[in-house]
C-alpha cells in the first residue's frame, strides 16, 4: 500500500462490499468509506434476494476453500436475535445413472478439499428431506456442514462491525465519476439519491477504489471507469409454492430446518421458506439483462421497483414446477404463488469465476465483482489481504479479472459465454470439455490445413486448438496392451481418442507438428531490458545473445507466479514464452520509470509450430538457410533463420521431451511454413499432432503445467522447480520471501499400478484411510505404458517407492511415488 492509512472507497454495500469493509477494518484500516446508491441494508442488488445457499463442494479447490471461509466467519452470528447462517446441510439428488456418477465425482472433490460428505441412498435422501419421494431418486450426496446464509443479515452484521471499527457507510449515494491524476486514483464523484437536476457532485478523496457494485458493475466499468468488464447479469426464475399445511410448524423466523436440496438434472433447487417451498430454476433459456433493463436507484427509491427482481416469466418456469411436483408429492395439489414469484438477477462471467484484483492502467482501482453469497466473505478476505500486503494468500489465477485476454474481451463475447455459463450452472461438465460459444474467433494461418486433416478442435483463450487429427486414425498405436486404449472407461474417454496415443508414439519415434500459436508470447526490449528481466526472473538472462533460459516469476511471498522461457535476441531484446495475460500485466506493473523498456504482446499477428521428434533435424536441415546440427544449434538456444524463405525465430527447446524446435513467424508466412515442413517431412513420416498427445508427452517428461500443478501458493523447491532458481546476489522480486519460505508439502509423480486406469485431476490421495493430498493433472503415458498422476502430498510421503491410493469415482487405485522424469531421465533425446 502507498500509505500507512490509505483512503479506501468501496462502491457497493452488498454482501461483498460489506464483507470487504469489515475485513479491511479488521486489518487496521480506518479510512474506509462504503457508498451505495440503495438504502441500508437491502440495497437492491442480488444480495437482497439471494436464496443464500452455501455449498462448499466445488471442482475448484480455491472456490471450495473460499466457501468454507465464508461459513467459518458467519457461523453462530445473529442480527438483533435473528440468525445469519444456519448449517442445515446440503443434499444433491440424482435421478439418472449419469448424475449418480457425477455425485461420486463430487464426493471426490469434497474429500480432496476437506468437506464432510457422503453418498446416500433413496430412502436416506427421503429421511434427510421429509416429503421427497424416494421412488423418484436413485441416490444423493449429503454435505452436513453446508449452510443457508441470509444475505441482508450478513450485510448488516458485517457493515455494523466495520462502522464500529471506524468505517463510514453512506447509503443513497451514487458514484457518478472517478478522479485520477498521473495514472492513479484520487477520488470518486458522488451525488445523493435522489439528486436535484442541477446538483453538483461531491468528491470523496481516495487512494484506492474498489468496485463491488454487483449487477451494476459492467455499466459502472464501461461508463465511469473506462474499460469493458466481462460480466453479464442474468435472470433466473424463482418461485414460491402457496403455504403448505404439512409445513405450518416451520414459521418465518425458523424458516428452514431441512437441508438445501438441489436437483441438478432438472437445473433446480428447493429450499424451505417458512411454510412454503421456494424453488429456483436454471433449466430455462438464458435471460441476459442489459444495463438499461436494470431499475435505477432513483426508481427503486421512489417506487420500490427492485432492480435485481424482474417480472416472473411463467412459461420459462413451468417445466421446473412440474418436476418439483414429481419429486415432492405434497406439491402435486399445491399452487404456485405467481404473485410472489420473480426472476432474480445474478452475475455471470465467461468462465463462471469471479472478478477480483487490480485494474491495469489505473493504479489504485480494484474489482470485487461477480461474487455470490457462497464465497462472499472468503473473497473479501482475499481482496483485503491482497490490498494491504500484496499477497492474497491463495491461488488467484482463476479469480483475477486480468486472466481474460484483452484481445477477446468484448460485450458480444461476454453475453455469449456468460449465457453458456448460465446454461451449465447445474450441468455435468467434463473437465476437458470446450466452450461451444463464440468459436472460430482466433485461428492460425494454417487452420485450413488442420481442418483438411480432420482436426478435432478445442478452444483456449479464443484460439481454435487441435486435440487430435482424424487423419491419423490408421497410425499404429503404442505396443502397450496394459493401457487398454480401446477400452478406456466411458468418463475418461470423453473428449479423447486413442488417436492421441498414436500421435504421441509418432512424436517419440519420428516427427510431428504441434500447433504452438496459442502460447502467449511477449517481446521485451529497449535500454535496460536486461537489467529489468534480471530483476524479474529467478534465472539470469544476462547470457550470450541466442541463449534461452527457463526461469520463474515470484510473487511477494516467494510463490511461483508463473514459469517463463526467455530467449535473448539482442543486447536489449528478448522473447518470452508466458502463461497468459496475468504475466504481461505483472511485467508491465514492474517496469522501470522512464519508459525505456517496452513489453509488447506478440502472440497476435504471429503463429508458431513445434517441430519435434528424433527426425525433426532432418526435416529442418532440408529447409533452413543455416546449419542446424547439434554443434551449430545447441539445446536451449535461439536463432533467426529462413526456412524455405520464411523468416523464423527458431528456439531449440521442447515441452514434449524430444529433439526439436519451436518455430515462430509472422502470421502471413504461416501457411507456407506449414506447407514446406509438411512436404519436407513426408519422407520421414511426419504427422500433425494435437493437444491430447502433447499433454501425455509432457507428463512423461515431468514438465509442470502452471495453474494446475503449480500456483502462487507453491514455492519452487516444493514444486520440483528449484533448478530454475539461480538468484545469487541479484535483487529479484520475491527472493527475500523465498529465502524464508518453508513447506511441508511436495509435488510428486505417481504411477498407478494399473496402467489402464485414467485419472482426470482433483482426485483425493490416501495413505491408508487418511486423505493426504490431491491430484493436480493426470493422463496415461502412452509411450511409457504408465498411468501418471502428479499430486501434492506431505513431504514425509514424497519418497520414491511410497505406496499410496488414489480414489477415482469412489474406487481406490494403488499408486506409487515414482522417480521422474519417466521418459529420458538422462536428457539424451533433447540434447541429441
Amino acid at each position: 500500500m502507498p500509505y500507512p492509512q490509505p483512503r479506501v472507497v468501496v462502491i457497493g454495500l452488498g454482501v461483498v462490499g460489506a464483507a470487504l469493509a469489515d475485513e479491511l477494518t479488521l486489518r487496521g484500516l480506518r479510512r474506509v468509506t462504503v457508498v451505495d446508491q440503495g438504502p441500508l441494508y437491502e440495497t437492491g442488488g442480488s444480495s437482497s434476494h439471494a436464496p443464500g445457499f452455501v455449498f462448499q463442494t466445488n471442482g475448484s479447490r480455491v472456490m471450495s476453500l473460499l466457501a468454507q471461509r465464508t461459513l467459518d466467519k458467519l457461523d453462530g452470528l445473529d442480527v438483533d436475535g435473528a440468525w445469519v447462517s444456519k448449517r442445515v446441510g446440503g443434499l444433491e439428488i440424482a435421478r439418472t445413472p449419469e448424475r449418480l456418477r457425477e455425485l461420486r465425482r463430487r464426493l471426490g472433490f469434497a474429500t480432496s478439499w476437506g468437506v464432510e460428505a457422503s453418498l446416500v441412498g433413496p430412502d436416506e435422501c427421503a429421511a434427510l428431506w421429509p416429503g421427497l419421494d424416494p421412488d423418484t431418486v436413485s441416490g444423493g450426496l449429503h454435505t452436513p456442514t453446508d449452510a443457508v446464509v441470509k444475505g441482508v443479515r450478513a450485510v448488516q452484521w458485517q457493515a455494523r462491525r466495520a462502522e464500529a471499527a471506524g468505517a463510514t457507510i453512506r447509503p443513497l449515494t451514487r458514484v457518478v465519476g472517478l478522479r485520477t491524476q498521473g495514472g492513479r486514483v484520487t477520488g470518486v464523484e458522488v451525488l445523493p439519491v435522489p439528486a436535484a437536476p442541477d446538483a453538483q457532485p461531491d468528491v470523496i478523496g481516495a487512494d484506492v477504489v474498489v468496485s463491488a457494485a454487483g449487477l451494476w458493475g459492467p455499466g459502472l466499468a464501461r461508463d465511469l471507469l473506462g474499460f469493458e468488464l466481462p460480466m453479464m447479469p442474468m435472470a433466473h426464475g424463482f418461485g414460491w409454492s402457496e403455504p403448505l399445511a404439512a409445513r405450518a410448524s416451520v414459521d418465518e423466523a425458523t424458516e428452514v430446518v431441512r437441508p438445501m436440496l438441489r436437483h441438478q438434472d432438472a437445473g433446480m433447487y428447493l429450499r424451505e421458506w417458512g411454510s412454503t417451498i421456494a424453488i429456483g430454476a436454471y433449466d430455462h433459456r438464458p435471460l441476459p439483462v442489459e444495463d438499461p433493463q436494470i431499475a435505477s436507484a432513483d426508481e427503486f427509491a421512489a417506487t420500490g421497483v427492485h432492480p435485481a427482481m424482474h417480472p416472473f416469466t411463467p412459461e420459462d418456469y413451468e417445466p421446473t414446477w412440474k418436476e418439483a411436483q414429481t419429486i415432492v408429492p405434497e406439491l402435486r395439489d399445491a399452487r404456485l404463488d405467481v404473485g410472489r414469484s420473480f426472476n432474480g438477477i445474478f452475475s455471470f462471467t465467461p468462465d463462471g469465476g469471479p472478478m477480483l484484483g487490480p485494474v491495469p492502467g489505473v493504479e489504485g482501482l480494484w474489482l470485487a465483482q461477480a461474487v455470490w453469497v457462497t464465497q462472499s466473505a472468503g473473497m473479501a478476505q482475499v481482496v483485503a489481504d491482497w490490498l494491504t500486503t500484496g499477497d492474497p494468500g491463495i491461488d488467484t489465477h482463476g479469480l483475477d479479472f486480468r486472466r481474460f485476454d484483452p484481445a477477446v474481451v468484448s460485450h458480444a463475447h461476454t453475453v455469449e459465454r456468460a449465457s453458456e455459463a448460465y446454461d451449465e450452472v447445474y450441468d455435468v461438465v467434463h473437465p476437458r470439455a470446450s466452450t461451444a460459444r463464440m468459436r472460430g474467433l482466433r485461428t492460425p494461418p494454417f487452420h485450413d490445413r488442420q481442418r483438411a486433416l480432420g482436426a478435432v478442435l478445442g478452444e483456449a483463450s479464443g484460439w481454435e486448438r487441435p486435440l487430435w487429427f482424424e487423419a491419423n486414425a490408421d497410425l499404429p498405436l503404442p505396443d502397450e496392451p496394459a493401457l487398454r486404449l480401446d477400452d478406456r472407461d466411458a468418463w475418461a474417454a470423453r473428449h479423447w481418442s486413442p488417436i492421441a496415443a498414436a500421435e504421441a508414439r509418432a512424436t517419440r519415434e519420428r516427427v510431428a507438428l504441434h500447433d504452438m500459436s496459442p502460447l502467449p508470447r511477449a517481446r521485451v526490449s529497449g535500454p535496460g531490458a536486461t537489467a529489468f528481466l534480471r530483476r524479474m526472473l529467478t534465472s539470469d538472462v544476462d547470457r550470450a545473445v541466442g541463449q534461452v533460459v527457463y526461469g520463474l516469476l515470484l510473487d511477494e511471498s516467494g510463490g511461483v507466479l508463473s514459469d517463463v522461457t526467455a530467449a535473448r535476441l539482442g543486447p536489449e531484446e528478448y522473447q518470452l514464452g508466458l502463461n497468459g495475460p496475468l504475466d504481461l500485466d505483472w511485467l508491465r506493473a514492474h517496469l522501470p520509470e522512464g519508459g525505456s523498456v517496452q513489453v509488447h504482446d506478440v502472440t497476435t499477428g504471429h503463429c508458431g509450430l513445434g517441430l519435434w521428434g528424433p527426425r525433426s533435424r532432418d526435416v529442418l536441415a532440408a529447409l533452413a538457410d543455416t546449419d542446424v546440427s547439434d554443434a551449430a544449434f545447441r539445446y536451449y538456444t535461439a536463432q533467426r533463420l529462413r526456412v524455405a524463405g520464411v523468416p523464423v525465430l527458431a528456439m531449440r527447446l521442447s515441452y514434449v521431451g524430444e529433439l526439436g524446435w519451436e518455430l515462430y513467424t509472422p502470421a502471413e508466412f504461416g501457411g507456407r511454413l506449414w506447407d514446406v515442413l509438411w512436404e519436407a517431412g513426408a519422407e520421414h513420416g511426419i504427422v500433425a499432432a494435437g493437444r491430447r498427445a502433447f499433454e501425455s508427452l509432457r507428463l512423461e517428461k515431468g514438465y509442470r503445467l502452471w495453474g494446475h500443478d503449480v500456483t502462487r501458493e507453491h514455492g519452487p523447491d516444493e514444486a520440483g522447480l528449484g533448478f530454475a532458481v539461480r538468484i545469487g546476489a541479484r535483487d529479484v522480486v520475491g527472493a527475500a520471501a523465498l529465502a524464508a519460505r518453508t513447506s511441508t508439502q511436495r509435488l510428486v509423480c505417481l504411477t498407478l499400478d494399473d496402467p489402464g486406469t485414467v485419472l482426470l485431476g482433483h482426485e483425493p490421495v490416501r495413505s491408508g484411510d487418511a486423505v493426504v493430498g490431491y491430484v493436480t493433472s493426470a493422463d496415461q503415458g502412452y509411450t511409457s505404458g504408465t498411468s501418471i498422476a502428479y499430486a501434492w502430498v506431505p513431504s514425509a510421503l514424497a519418497t520414491v517407492g511410497t505406496a499410496l491410493d488414489v480414489e477415482y469415482l469412489g474406487v481406490r487405485h494403488a499408486a506409487t511415488v515414482t522417480a521422474e522424469p519417466i521418459v529420458d531421465p538422462q536428457m539424451t533425446r533433447l540434447r541429441g
